[in-house]
């Protein structure tokens, strides 16, 4: 089988193109197909295109995005809805046009209503006004969602999406600016402990409640749903909400997480709070039920992963450390 991986050199694509490597080394006939944005560049149909009519793949993993956290959302808000739009439809148009009959698009939990009952459902998709801080981001990805759903219904093809909750881990973006919660609170809490400082401020009030994920337990649910039967996948979903929801069932505020982050670090100092800064949503926490009845579950504990991913990060480049 043929497997073309798109973002492989991200967080996700490259936790995915792992444990394919490995089923390869343990004797699946699997051949990976991957290429870097330079390249391959996703928001060019025509060359996206002819990638797709030249490498034939079975199957599509797309894992590639363009991702960031709220001040990155809020900064580039054009660019995250254009880029993300771009890549989806050439994608998983061109792979349909390629004869690729199985694909797995990888979205974001950002995708549901502000107000919304917890845990969130698959079937609270549409039902409510987005967050504003990332909602050009999460229009891109329901648009991703429904670009599967309908050339499943029109051309029968199997394309399927799963929605994971934050991801954390080896391979994360750690920039000062552009990152994600929990990585923006390893660097930061680390400088915090390296330099001797006596207090670390965090955006926000620290009370909103965020479900996170170590990316090796989402690299393993992708492969878990992409892998499904058809019929087993279908009895589980239906025709025009057939997304799947991957987290770990659990949540934790964003306070206590720094709490945790500081530990991990060795950071002494306080803790404080800016509530001047957006909270954004105050809770989001997965339902995944309709995953764990296919019979997956997450099996990386919050505390472990952060220490994994702590021990990652120090190992990465000790010269852009001193000079952070």
């Amino acid at each position: 089988m043929k497997i073309y991986i798109a973002g492989h050199r991200g967080m996700v694509g490259g936790a995915i193109l792992r444990r394919l490597e490995a089923r390869k080394a343990a004797g699946e006939a699997i051949t990976m197909i991957t290429r870097t944005s330079s390249e391959l560049d996703l928001t060019n149909q025509v060359a996206v295109a002819d990638f797709m009519q030249a490498e034939k793949p079975d199957q599509v993993i797309l894992a590639a995005a363009k991702v960031g956290g709220i001040m990155a959302n809020n900064t580039y808000p054009a660019q995250f809805i254009y880029e993300n739009l771009m890549i989806e439809c050439n994608v998983i148009h061109q792979a349909y046009a390629a004869d690729v009959q199985r694909l797995l698009q990888l979205g974001s939990s950002c995708i549901y209503p502000k107000a919304v009952p917890q845990p969130m459902r698959e079937d609270a998709l549409l039902t409510g006004t987005l967050e504003a801080t990332n909602e050009p981001y999460a229009v891109a990805k329901i648009a991703g969602i429904k670009l599967c759903e309908s050339y499943n219904r029109q051309y029968g093809v199997d394309y399927r999406s799963v929605m994971p909750t934050n991801l954390y881990g080896p391979g994360d973006n750690f920039h000062p600016e552009n990152s994600h919660v929990l990585p923006a609170l390893i660097r930061r809490f680390h400088e915090a402990a390296r330099d001797g400082l006596e207090d670390v401020m965090i955006w926000g009030s620290g009370n909103p409640r965020r479900e996170f994920l170590h990316v090796d337990d989402m690299a393993e649910a992708s492969l878990f749903v992409a892998d499904l039967p058809k019929d087993i996948y279908a009895a589980n979903t239906q025709e025009m909400l057939s997304h799947i929801n991957v987290g770990s069932g659990t949540d934790i505020s964003i306070l206590e997480l720094a709490q945790l982050v500081a530990q991990v670090t060795g950071f002494k100092g306080t803790i404080s709070t800016d509530p001047s800064k957006p909270d954004g949503t105050m809770k989001k926490l997965m339902d995944v039920g309709r995953l764990a009845d296919m019979g997956w579950r997450a099996s990386i504990g919050l505390e472990t992963g952060v220490e994994e991913t702590y021990q990652w990060f120090l190992k990465q480049d000790s010269s852009d450390l001193r000079s952070a």
